[in-house]
C-alpha cells in the first residue's frame, strides 16, 4: 500500500485549486439513472470513489464518455463526463460494489422510480459508525414501495410506479434525503419531505434535477415539495466546489503557517467553519478567485465546537480541526454529534505527541508546544487528512500508512500541498 512521507516545519505559500465536491458528485452521477438522455457533469473531481461509482453505474447500463483536455486548459477545473442511461440493463446492485462505497446504496431510489424495481445490497457497517438505512426505506415506503429484506439485500418493488407521499424524517439525514428526493421526482403526484438535509450538496443535486425537468420547491430549506413528472431529460451541470476540501486546506495553512489562496472556494458553503477558524486566529478573506487563508506568527486560539448538520460545523471537518487544536494555546473541546465512532484519529494524533482526552462524544484537546513526527496509520478518509495536517507542523518526519483512504476524497493532495512549499511525497509500495 502507498504511504505519504512529510518533513514538517515548512510554511505554505501560493495557491491551491479546489476540486468539485465529492459529496455532490456521487449523487449527481447516480441521478443519471433517472433519464434515458445524457447528463453532462462538469468539474467532476478525479477521485477513487468517482471511478468506482462509474464502474457501478456501468453495471446498470450507464454509458460514460470523458472529454479530453483542450490546449491551454488549466488544471483547476475537473473532468467533464457524459453519462447516458439509455437502457437500464440490471436493477441489482451487488454486495461487492455497495460494500466498497456506501453512497452506491443511493441507486435504490432512482432505479425504483424509473424501473419500478430494485435489488440493492445492504451496505453494512463502516469505520466511522453503522449509518443505518432505515430512514431510506421509511421514505421509499411512504412513496408506495413494497420493501423486503432478503439475504442481505433490500428488494424494493413498485410495479405500478411510485406515488407521492409525505415523509417527515425524525432526524436530518443526507443520504436518505438524496435517495428519496431522486425517487420522488418520478412519482405520481406531490411529495413533501420534512426535515430534509440542507447541505449545499443536497441543494446542488436538487438544482441539477430541476435542470433535468424535475419540479422541486423549497430547495435549500428543510421542506422540499416535489411534483412528480413522467420523465426527465438530459442536462448539463457543474459540480459545486468542495467545502470540505476548502476547510481542510484552510486548516492546513493555519497549522503550518503561511498564506495561500484557495482558488474556486466559496465562503458561503462553510460559514460555520470559517467562523470557528476566525475564533482560532486564522485570517480568512474573500478574493475575486476564491478565498485567502493566512496565519503569520499569531498563536492558534483554543475553541469549543459541536458538529451539527448544515449550517452547523461539519462532521467531515472535525478530525482536521482536532489536529489544528493540538497546537492551540489552551484547551479546546470538540463534541461529535453526528457519528458515534468518529474519534479513531485520536490515538494516531497521540503518536505525534497530541494531548487528547475522550469522554463519550466529547474530546478535550490540550495544546502542546510541538508535535513530533512518527509513523501513523490512517483509519478513514477524514482521519487520514487530519494526520497530513498534523504532519505538516510536526518536527521531523511523519509517515502516514494506508493512504488509499485519502484517494477516495482528495485529488492530488501531495501535489497541491507540495506546490505551496510542503515537503511531501507519496511512496509507492
Amino acid at each position: 500500500m502507498d504511504r505519504i512521507r512529510i518533513e514538517g516545519g515548512r510554511r505554505l505559500q501560493g495557491e491551491i485549486p479546489i476540486s468539485g465536491a465529492k459529496n455532490a458528485a456521487l449523487p449527481l452521477m447516480i441521478a443519471s439513472l433517472l433519464s434515458d438522455e445524457t447528463l453532462t457533469l462538469r468539474n467532476l473531481p478525479r477521485l477513487a470513489d468517482v471511478s468506482l461509482l462509474s464502474r457501478i453505474l456501468g453495471n446498470h447500463g450507464v454509458d460514460m464518455a470523458v472529454d479530453g483536455k483542450r490546449p491551454g486548459q488549466n488544471g483547476i477545473q475537473g473532468d467533464t463526463v457524459h453519462y447516458t442511461a439509455r437502457t437500464i440493463v440490471d436493477t441489482t446492485a451487488p454486495y461487492e460494489f455497495v460494500s466498497r462505497m456506501r453512497a452506491s446504496f443511493w441507486v435504490l431510489g432512482p432505479l425504483l422510480g424509473r424501473c419500478g424495481e430494485a435489488k440493492v445490497s445492504l451496505p453494512g457497517g463502516c469505520a466511522i459508525g453503522t449509518r443505518p438505512v432505515d430512514l431510506h426505506l421509511m421514505g421509499l415506503e411512504a412513496l408506495g414501495a413494497e420493501i423486503e429484506l432478503e439475504d442481505g439485500y433490500v428488494v424494493a418493488r413498485a410495479p405500478n410506479g411510485l406515488i407521492g407521499g409525505r415523509i417527515d424524517f425524525p432526524k436530518v439525514t443526507v443520504g436518505a434525503t438524496h435517495n428519496v428526493l431522486m425517487a420522488a421526482v418520478l412519482a405520481r403526484g406531490e411529495t413533501v419531505i420534512e426535515n430534509a438535509a440542507q447541505e449545499p450538496e443536497v441543494r446542488d443535486v436538487a438544482d441539477c434535477l430541476v435542470k433535468m425537468g424535475a419540479q422541486i420547491d423549497g430547495i435549500g430549506t428543510s421542506t422540499l415539495t416535489i411534483q412528480g413528472v413522467d420523465r426527465l431529460h438530459g442536462a448539463t451541470h457543474c459540480v459545486l466546489p468542495d467545502r470540505i476540501e476548502t476547510g481542510t486546506y484552510a486548516m492546513a495553512v493555519a497549522m503550518a503557517g503561511g498564506e495561500v489562496e484557495l482558488v474556486g472556494a466559496k465562503t458561503d458553503l462553510l460559514e460555520a467553519a470559517v467562523e470557528v477558524m476566525g475564533e482560532a486566529g486564522v485570517d480568512i478573506t474573500a478574493t475575486n478567485r476564491g478565498i485567502k487563508v493566512a496565519r503569520n506568527g499569531a498563536k492558534i486560539g483554543a475553541v469549543q465546537v459541536s458538529t451539527a448538520p448544515f449550517p452547523g460545523f461539519p462532521t467531515d471537518l472535525q478530525a482536521q480541526l482536532m489536529a489544528l487544536m493540538t497546537m492551540a494555546d489552551g484547551t479546546s473541546e470538540i463534541t461529535e454529534t453526528i457519528f458515534e465512532n468518529r474519534f479513531m484519529h485520536v490515538q494516531e494524533l497521540a503518536r505525534l505527541g497530541a494531548d487528547i482526552a475522550l469522554d463519550g462524544d466529547k474530546a478535550t484537546i490540550t495544546g502542546v508546544g510541538a508535535l513530533k513526527g512518527a509513523q501513523v496509520m490512517a483509519t478513514d478518509l477524514r482521519a487520514s487528512v487530519s494526520l497530513v495536517i498534523a504532519g505538516l507542523a510536526a518536527e521531523g518526519e511523519t509517515v502516514i500508512n494506508r493512504v488509499y483512504h485519502l484517494d477516495r476524497g482528495f485529488e492530488r493532495i501531495e501535489r497541491k500541498l507540495g506546490d505551496c512549499g510542503a515537503e511531501i511525497e507519496r511512496i509507492s509500495s
